[in-house]
């Protein structure tokens, strides 16, 4: 048995007037003040959610301070009692509970991806900023930051992917109405990257000359800068472990705007030591690209002091409470374990996959590997629209699974859907009629501008699709179901997309078109395969908790 935190269906009438009140911050004490109803006796929940704790007295234990949690819709629903419930209501004409509109939906939504969005779009940014300005240096410079990237996500895999089940959890628990063990979940997976973290540094560390050297890095200058790069990076990776975990957690339970504003913060110090320690102004050394990662991990380091400083706040839903310790639990680590493995062995698959297609792409020289790395970073930017709508499927479905209120999970994912294809689609026409003018950003170099366009042409079409993919991927791993979605990337970034880019540039020898003939194909196979399994909805019931 475990206690229902829940609340009333209110009136039409009420309901319209709440909405006009625009996004409202509520807190646990005005739950006690207000909702009488968070007293009555337990109900049945299916057993899947460990138990909420309890005091000696035998009654769940209350918060002593006030949280704040970001209201949604789902608040004011009462809990499911079942799949057949659930199921019934998506089988209907109507699947809108009542009282319900596509407008409160689209706004819960919004509440949450546009924060998203707006610091994941900075986070690119400054990514591009990077690169623009270490281009100025000449093709080798971007081919040796571009060398860095998949090692570098290589070594940060394992705590990125842990963060799936991090986020699934907290996000679970919070739509259960379970803060202690949302909280519990924050210091396991804190506890569970650092560990890990740190182990993947060092080995970054001391064998970044070789990763950079395997990636495909032809000449001494490429290498050496590629190598310094990495190595820098590597010192800020157990940081940037810390901000992620602490990222995640926050979205798990809706407040995607604490997290906006201090990476919004890093970047901002990133591109001032960017204009500083590249070229060397007001007295700083002349660095280059050295420099320019230099610059990120300053950054990082700020924005996990701002993430730290916000968690540990005292009126924080899911904050870091220290004094109880990071002692291993092993169900919650099992569980965060159990969601989390798929999508690290998914990561790991991916880029394995992608650095195969790097260094086939490597072969062309430096200036195609320059030109297609330029495409890269922009195409990285429109993966912004589809990664923060995802982040708001994962959150609502996450949080109406808890709740055991399938049919929300379903309506919130295909509202999340319908507003990332109309995003996608304004990105495509931008893309497709202004190629040339995002080249030039970067360098103009006049092969690289000439064969980005056709590349950019090609990132345009596929937008509508990558979205999809993003969004309904984001929705599944919500619900816990990592293990389709891993085998997804199994088969078109490790099978599909290497073996058409050795195809179309060894024996058709298309040059960088093939490659991104063959990115094309990996997108479309993989959005289709990603609507099948979510048509199909066994994802909503994919994954039970342990207790």
């Amino acid at each position: 048995m475990a206690l229902c935190y829940n609340n009333l269906i209110i009136k039409n009438k009420e309901r319209g007037k709440h909405d006009r009140r625009g996004p409202v911050v509520r807190t646990l004490m005005d739950q006690e003040k207000k909702s009488p109803e968070l007293e009555t006796p337990p109900c049945e929940t299916g057993g899947d959610l460990p138990e909420q704790s309890a005091s000696p007295e035998g009654q769940p234990e209350q918060p002593k301070v006030q949280a704040k949690i970001i209201r949604t819709t789902l608040d004011d629903l009462p809990a499911g009692e079942g799949n057949e419930h659930n199921e019934a209501r998506v089988r209907g004409k109507n699947p809108l509970p009542e009282g319900v509109t596509s407008k409160m939906l689209y706004k819960d939504v919004l509440r949450i991806a546009w924060p998203s969005f707006v610091e994941m779009m900075l986070m690119q940014l400054a990514s591009m900023v990077d690169l623009m300005m270490v281009g100025k240096l000449g093709p080798w410079a971007i081919s040796a930051v571009g060398l860095t990237t998949q090692p570098k996500f290589l070594m940060g895999m394992a705590f990125m992917s842990l963060n799936v089940g991090n986020m699934a959890l907290v996000a679970r628990y919070r739509g259960a109405g379970k803060q202690e063990e949302a909280k519990l979940v924050l210091r396991q997976s804190m506890l569970l990257n650092v560990v890990l973290s740190f182990i993947l540094a060092v080995i970054g560390y001391i064998y970044a000359e070789p990763l950079i050297l395997f990636m495909g890095a032809e000449d001494a200058q490429t290498l050496a800068g590629g190598t310094s790069y990495l190595k820098i990076q590597m010192v800020g990776l157990l940081t940037v472990s810390i901000t992620t975990t602490i990222t995640n957690a926050l979205r798990a339970v809706g407040d995607s705007k604490t997290s906006m504003r201090y990476n919004l913060t890093a970047n901002l110090v990133n591109v001032v030591f960017n204009y500083l320690l590249i070229y060397g102004h007001f007295g700083f050394p002349r660095l280059e690209g050295t420099g320019a990662s230099l610059a990120t991990v300053i950054g990082q380091f700020v924005g996990m002091l701002m993430a730290l400083y916000a968690i540990l706040r005292k009126d924080q839903y899911v904050r870091l409470e220290i004094r109880k310790g990071f002692k291993p639990d092993i169900v919650m680590l099992k569980n965060i374990w159990h969601i989390g493995m798929p999508a690290m062995m998914e990561q790991l698959v991916m880029r394995v996959g992608i650095i195969i297609y790097a260094k086939t792409v490597a072969s062309l020289g430096t200036v195609l590997l320059a030109a297609h790395q330029v495409c890269m970073n922009i195409q990285a930017l429109t993966f912004m629209n589809g990664q923060s709508f995802a982040v708001s499927a994962t959150s609502l479905v996450g949080q109406s699974l808890g709740k055991r209120r399938g049919d929300m999970a379903v309506n919130y994912s295909k509202r999340v859907q319908r507003l990332g294809m109309w995003v996608a689609i304004g990105i495509a026409l931008a893309i497709f009629f202004f190629p040339r003018e995002f080249i030039l950003m970067y360098n103009d170099d006049p092969v690289i501008l000439d064969v980005g366009v056709t590349v950019l042409q090609m990132v345009a079409l596929i937008q509508p699709l990558q979205a999809s993919q993003f969004i309904l991927a984001g929705a599944m791993r919500g619900a816990g179901d990592t293990k389709y979605t891993a085998m997804v990337t199994f088969i078109t970034v490790l099978l599909v997309r290497p073996i058409i880019a050795i195809y179309t540039i060894k024996v058709l020898e298309w040059g960088l078109i093939g490659a991104w003939i063959a990115m094309v194909a990996d997108q479309l196979l993989r959005t289709t395969l990603i609507f099948l399994r979510y048509n199909s909805g066994k994802w909503r019931n994919a994954y039970q908790h342990k207790s």
